[in-house]
């Protein structure tokens, strides 16, 4: 057993967070595409944006609060550069033979309105999540992984989904439409984790044992502007 203070930056930590941040900055590119499931109308950023939580569930958990902090202001800091570079890809001036400016605009044009939400909701969701896993493994001592994973996607996805939904779509759509996407995105999300409970305990376990570490956070500042390790 490890405290959250003496674990190593190894090789796994890097692909572990490396994975984190690329199905991050990948859920945002893809997220204009609209999917449907059954008569459910969902963006496409589903398929993957899960998958960050589940990493995120595996970093603290296996490495603590402190090196999954760092990821996530990893994964902001992606996301911001990212958003920038394709405001800018989109503003640069084109040939006139080029006739696929609003095509490029459809896919990859970004709103301010949509990036500060997006960025707003990954920020508290992601923290929120890491922060309940964290101090609900010192309260079970370890016990109930499951309970973890699954308590702490609930709090963290469900403070994501409202946040984004309301900060991108309030006063645009009705109340109860907006609540319908609420409804269906988390419940998506939440299932998502759920179903994947199974292979969390098999990447929990295997980087438990390459890396020999199973972090408590003990004594560890929980103040998300402390990049401390």
């Amino acid at each position: 057993m490890f405290d959250s203070k003496s674990n190593p930056v190894t090789p796994l930590f890097l692909i572990l967070s490396m994975a984190f941040v690329t199905c991050l900055l990948i859920s945002n590119i893809i997220a204009g595409k609209l999917m449907t499931v059954g008569s459910v109308v969902l963006p496409a950023a589903v398929i993957l944006f899960p998958i960050t939580y589940l990493l995120g569930d595996v970093l603290t958990e296996v490495y603590g609060f402190q090196r999954s902090r760092l990821v996530i202001w990893a994964g902001f800091a992606c996301n911001v550069f990212m958003a920038l570079a394709f405001m800018a890809a989109v503003a640069l001036p084109h040939p006139e033979f080029w006739g696929q400016q609003r095509a490029y605009e459809t896919v990859l044009g970004f709103t301010p309105r949509l990036v500060g939400a997006s960025l707003l909701a990954y920020w508290v969701g992601e923290f929120s999540n890491s922060f309940v896993l964290s101090k609900m493994k010192v309260f079970t001592r370890g016990k109930w992984l499951w309970a973890r994973t699954i308590g702490s996607t609930i709090v963290g996805e469900g403070l994501d989904t409202i946040l984004f939904i309301l900060l991108a779509f309030g006063g645009i759509l009705p109340a109860e439409v907006l609540g319908g996407m609420m409804f269906a995105q988390y419940l998506w999300k939440v299932g998502f984790e759920i179903a994947a409970t199974p292979l969390t305990y098999r990447l929990v376990s295997w980087a438990k044992t390459i890396d020999n570490v199973d972090a408590y956070d003990y004594d560890v500042h929980y103040n998300p502007f402390l990049l401390e390790v």
